[in-house]
Formats: structure tokens, C-alpha cells, sequence
């Protein structure tokens, strides 16, 4: 294979068809050679016509329907432990501009990355962060003009993610939903459910009032805002606060008005984006103004017992001042999210005199509304997984109870809730770490996995440089870990958040025994980020436009040149890394349907203290494979394991077909 970009850029011109004949014939389930960078500019004509030749005219059709709903490949599994061995890869939206062009990217990903996760999906906020969410809304930013012109039924952002859905369905990958337990701090879902988050009173840089009920001032506040500028729809207020402000508990009291018809009031048609932008500008003023602001999102014991920082605050366009928020008594990994606000999931003791929560008090409207809608959004768009977000969070001081009870960890809830609503399959990805206990949450992280139901948690593996000792021996944990815990730890690669500058680090070296082996642990998860293929080695930190972390939030001021992004995501152009890549995924599609989902056992492990690994399958084993975290295997690394014919070699990275009987 060609290894240069230009080698590639021009292999692909002058061979596509013998490329994208193996992938339309069956002979392949990606297209070899097909640049991630080229596949997504392709014309929505040129990717309908490779699916409707792949796929056949009346799946094609079908998946094209929004009205349709395409079967998840894993709809007849019992419960959510396929994830266990998933090649999962991620995909920022953001960095390609819509949900249709993920349907391209696939195009160059062979069958064995078998699951899709989209990270946040939802209209962001405060700097466009993906995980400020502002409203239950789709990012109208995902939406493709060209889809729309050419498939005219397509022409909404909503419409598209369904399609989209559809063929991922239909080319047999699973699709995976991020699940936020928190929102942009002046969200809509905060301003129309003022009781189900914390807020404060404030007087300028001091916090006069942090009690249970300052929420009954903000909906007072509200109330008034409401009858002053009349409804955002013109509906009339011919009704009480109370009325406005009512839980909608299923087993609550009958109700004058749903969710939808109160986002409607205060901000107007969903469809009008700048409207309701508008309106909720104008209510975040009024609320500031009389000095109420929610509390913002921690993580990090100890979580709670905050002050505002005096003298640490911007001013923003509007000339409002923002104060930031710090830790009364911090710890190493105490951290405030300014610009979110979590759900107030339990009451507090002493009307949070002392900021202590009561476990035994849940406030049960914010259970029900968040399981309410995750629930709805898989169901209209039919996702097959969640990936939590900061599953970590466990704000118990005295760790994981003994008895784990319905309303111990929201994430765990939300699970529960889509399964036993019809989807048994559902499945959940852990974002934790498996940091030492006490460090990311209280208690012990692993028993925290347990106790929150967690088929398979991140790990931080991409956080390591390969071959370090720390690598080394959380890989070696995370053997362990898979073995006696309900959860599987991922072979993590690369995700979204690592692709940043200030981690290049970790990526110079090692990348093919990263990829090579998250492949071929057929018993292991895997994750992997987009752009990973391509990605530059960065022996020198290269433009901000070339990381997709910087992709997850916009931010545009230049105040904050480490941040700030100017154009679209840049490719990376490591033609050596793709070739090889490439290479890898060919061999995988010959040996999968041998491999596929079997339990391997260690020739070499990561507890051994070699420098490379080697593995095979417990029972009638066909293959070998061996892998090096220096780039090099030799002929004495390979004495003593069974023999066999070398069927791939990469880079350090070995299979070999083994003997009869071996």
C-alpha cells in the first residue's frame, strides 16, 4: 500500500473502483484505502448509491424513512453484556458538521468496529459545549443541507439522526447515546423545573441565601417574568403558578400543562432557534438581576460546600458578571464546572445548612423527569447504549452502601428505566477511570461500577504512554478486573478528550500495539476516536483545528488561544499510521468469523514483565498473536510459544496460524 498522502490521495483516484467493488460485492465490509477525509466529502449521491448497491434498494429505502425504524442488531440479546466486547468507536459530530456524515466515516471502518457512539447530541450553551446541554433539543448544528436537498423527507436535523440510526442499524453496528446528569446552568430544562436543581442567592461576590427552598424565590421570579412579557406562543396564563410550576410525576396530580407546553411559554416555537435564544437571555437577566443563579456541577469529594471567589469572574457580552465558584475545603481532584448545573437528585439535611444531602430523601421529580426523557429520546431514535457521562460521581462520603437501593446513582436508574420499558438489550458504558479509591468519587470506584449495573467503563489506558510501568500495570489490573468484576475495563486507544495538545505525549509511540491489540482481545472492549488513523504524530504541537478535543466545546474568543478553534476540524496526514491501520483491518476481516467474540487466554500476559504480550483462544485455537510495546519483536521474545505459520506481520505485531493439535 502506498504510504504517503499523496501515494494514497492519488491510489484512490486511479483505483476506486477495485476499492469500492470489494465493499459493494461483500468481499469486504469497508472500503480499503478510503481516507477518512475523503469519505466524508463525498456527495450524498456517491454514498446512496454505494448503500443502495450494498444494502439493496428496498433496506435502503426503508433506512431512508424516518417513519421506519431499522432493528438494532443486538435487539434480541437478553441484556446489555454484548457490550463487553465491543469495538466501540467515538465520533464528536462537531468535527465532521453532521450526523450524515458519520454514515460516510463508516464507510472506511471494517464490521469488526461494531458499535457507534455519538458523543452529545442535544443544542449546546454556554460555549457551545457539547455537554451544556440547553435543551432536549437536537443540535441543529448536525443538520445536512446536501441530505436534505437530495432527500427532501429528511429536512430535519431530527429526521436525519433517525435515518442515520437506520443505516448504521442496517450495516450491523450498534448506536450509542451520551447521558448527561447535568445541564448549561441557565438551561431550558432549569428555568421550566426550577425544583429539580440547586440554586443560590446572591449579593454580588457573597451567597446570602443557599437554603432548600430558594427555588420557590427563582419560580416566584419566573412566575412574574411570565405574566410581564405574557406567553412566548400567545397562550393565555389563565392559571395559578402552582399550576405552572407542578410536578409531572406519573403518579402526581392530574395536569393542566406537559413539558413541551411549558417550553413553549417561556421561550416559544422550538423551531425558532433565535427566538427562543432571545427569550431565554432576557429570563437569565431578570433572575440575575434579583440575584439568583443555580449552583454550579462539582466533581471531586468533597462536592459540596462552596463560596464564590471574589476577585475570579468575566463579564459577557451583555455586561452581566459571572462569578466563579471554589471548594470551602478543597482535595486534589475538587473541580467546578461554572457553566453547568447538576439535578438536584437529593434533598439536603438541615436545610442545607452544612451543604450535607440526604441519601434517604431523593427528590423523586428528578429521578422520574430524566429517566422520562432519555427514555424518550431512545425510543424515538431507537439507540441500542448509553455512555455515561461522569459515572464516576458517587457523592456518598462513606462510599457504596451496603444495601443498594432503587435511587442510589441516576445513571443506574436511567438503565433500568429503558429496559424495563422494552429494551432489555439497552446496554451502559461507564465513563470512570479506575482511579484509586477516594480520588475521582468517595468510596472505591470498582465497587461503584458494580453497584451501578456498568457493563463496560473508559479506564484511562489512553492516558498512559505504552510501555510505561503505569501502563504496564493498569493493563495488568484491568485483566483482573474483567475477570472478577461485573463490568469489562476497555482497551482504550484514543478517545475525544485525550486527541488534546497538552497529551500528544501519549500517542508518539505505540499507536499499531494500541490499535493491534484492542482489535484481536476478542474478549475485551475497546474504544477508539475518531481521526485515530490519521491522526499526526505531533513531535511538535501542531494547530488547534487538528485536535477534536477542542471540538467539544467552540469557543472563539482569542483571549483563550490554547482553545480556540478558527474553521473546521484538520485531518491528520499520517499516511505510514493509515497504511498500516489498514493493513490490520484487512487481515481482521479474513480471520474474524474465526475469532469473533471468542475467550482468549494469555501465552504472555501484561502481569509477565515482558515488553510484549501474546495470546490465543481457549478452545481450538486457530491462531496466535503476538504483540510488542517497543515496535519490535524478535525470535527470542517468540521461544517457547506454540508454533505455527506467520500469517500477519506489522510493526511489533504478529498472528501466526497454529499447528494442529496446539
Amino acid at each position: 500500500m502506498p504510504t504517503t498522502l499523496s501515494e494514497l490521495i492519488a491510489d484512490w483516484q486511479q483505483q476506486h473502483a477495485t476499492h469500492t467493488d470489494a465493499y459493494l460485492s461483500g468481499r469486504s465490509s469497508f472500503i480499503p484505502g478510503l481516507l477518512p477525509q475523503t469519505a466524508v466529502q463525498f456527495s450524498v449521491y456517491q454514498t446512496l448509491d454505494l448503500l443502495h448497491k450494498r444494502l439493496g434498494t428496498d433496506l435502503l429505502r426503508r433506512a431512508l424513512d424516518p417513519a421506519e425504524t431499522i432493528p438494532s442488531p443486538v435487539a434480541r440479546e437478553a441484556d446489555g453484556s454484548w457490550l463487553k466486547q465491543s469495538n466501540m468507536v467515538g465520533v464528536n459530530v462537531r468535527t465532521i458538521g453532521s450526523f450524515w456524515k458519520t454514515v460516510q466515516y463508516t464507510l472506511t471502518l471494517p464490521a469488526c468496529h461494531d458499535s457507534i457512539h455519538l458523543l452529545p447530541i442535544w443544542e449546546p450553551g454556554v460555549v457551545g459545549s457539547l455537554y451544556g446541554m440547553v435543551s432536549w433539543q437536537i443540535n441543529p448544528e448536525f443538520f445536512d443541507t446536501d441530505l436534505a436537498q437530495y432527500v427532501p423527507a429528511l429536512n430535519t436535523v431530527e429526521k436525519q439522526l433517525k435515518a442515520v440510526i437506520n443505516l448504521l442499524h442496517a450495516t450491523g453496528r450498534t448506536v450509542g447515546m451520551d447521558v448527561i446528569p447535568h445541564t448549561d446552568r441557565f438551561s431550558e430544562m432549569v428555568l421550566t423545573h426550577p425544583s429539580l436543581f440547586e440554586w443560590v442567592h446572591r449579593d454580588k461576590a457573597r451567597i446570602v441565601d443557599h437554603t432548600s427552598n430558594v427555588y420557590r424565590y427563582v419560580e416566584e421570579a419566573i412566575w412574574q417574568f411570565l405574566r410581564y412579557q405574557g406567553a412566548a406562543d400567545g397562550s393565555p396564563l389563565n392559571f395559578a403558578k402552582d399550576a405552572f410550576f407542578a410536578s409531572n410525576r406519573p403518579d402526581g396530580p392530574h395536569l393542566l400543562l406537559t413539558d413541551e407546553q411549558r417550553v413553549r411559554m417561556l421561550f416559544g416555537n422550538p423551531a425558532d432557534y433565535g427566538g427562543r435564544l432571545n427569550r431565554r437571555l432576557a429570563l437569565i437577566r431578570h433572575l440575575v438581576a434579583q440575584g439568583y443563579e443555580t449552583l454550579p456541577m462539582t466533581m471531586g469529594p468533597p462536592y459540596r460546600g462552596l463560596h464564590i471567589d471574589p476577585i475570579d469572574f468575566v463579564i459577557d457580552d451583555f455586561g452581566q458578571r459571572w462569578y466563579q465558584y471554589a471548594f470551602d475545603r478543597p482535595q486534589p481532584m475538587s473541580r467546578v464546572f461554572g457553566p453547568l448545573a447538576r439535578y438536584r437528585f437529593y434533598e439536603s439535611k438541615d436545610n442545607n445548612e452544612k451543604w450535607e444531602l440526604d441519601f434517604d430523601r431523593p427528590n423523586y421529580a428528578a429521578w422520574d423527569y430524566i429517566c422520562r426523557r432519555v427514555h424518550d429520546c431512545q425510543r424515538t431514535y431507537n439507540f441500542d447504549f448509553m455512555r455515561g457521562d461522569m459515572a464516576h460521581v458517587q457523592m456518598r462520603p462513606d462510599g457504596v452502601p451496603d444495601m443498594i437501593g432503587h435511587y442510589y446513582d441516576p445513571l443506574r436508574s436511567i438503565k433500568r428505566y429503558v429496559r424495563g420499558n422494552g429494551v432489555p438489550y439497552f446496554a451502559f458504558f461507564a465513563e470512570t477511570f479506575l482511579a484509586p479509591p477516594d480520588v475521582m468519587g468517595y468510596g472505591d470506584e470498582l465497587d461503584h461500577l458494580d453497584a451501578i449495573e456498568a457493563d463496560s467503563t473508559l479506564g484511562d489506558l489512553q492516558s498512559l504512554v505504552v510501555g510505561s510501568d503505569a501502563f504496564v500495570g493498569q493493563f495488568a489490573l484491568y485483566d483482573q478486573y474483567r475477570q472478577v468484576r461485573r463490568f469489562a475495563p476497555n482497551f482504550t486507544v484514543m478517545t475525544a478528550d485525550k486527541d488534546d495538545p497538552r497529551f500528544d505525549a501519549f500517542y508518539r509511540t505505540g499507536n499499531l500495539f494500541r490499535y493491534f491489540t484492542a482489535l484481536f482481545l476478542t474478549d475485551w472492549p475497546s474504544y477508539t476516536g475518531l481521526g485515530f488513523e490519521v491522526r499526526n504524530q505531533h513531535d511538535e504541537r501542531g494547530a488547534n483545528e487538528e485536535y477534536t478535543k477542542l471540538y467539544v466545546f467552540r469557543i472563539e474568543d482569542d483571549r483563550e488561544p490554547d482553545k480556540v478553534t478558527h474553521g473546521p476540524f484538520v485531518w491528520g496526514e499520517n499516511a505510514d499510521q493509515f497504511a498500516a491501520i489498514t493493513r490490520i483491518r484487512q487481515f481482521a476481516e479474513q480471520v474474524w468469523p474465526a475469532i469473533q467474540g471468542r475467550d482468549t487466554r494469555w501465552l504472555v500476559g501484561p502481569a509477565d514483565g515482558q515488553s510484549y504480550i501474546a495470546w490465543t483462544h481457549v478452545e481450538d485455537s486457530d491462531y496466535a498473536f503476538a504483540a510488542s510495546m517497543t515496535g519490535q519483536l524478535t525470535e527470542t521474545d517468540l521461544t517457547g510459544l506454540p508454533p505455527g505459520d506467520v500469517v500477519f506481520d506489522e510493526a511489533g505485531c504478529r498472528v501466526w496460524r497454529l499447528e494442529a493439535g496446539e
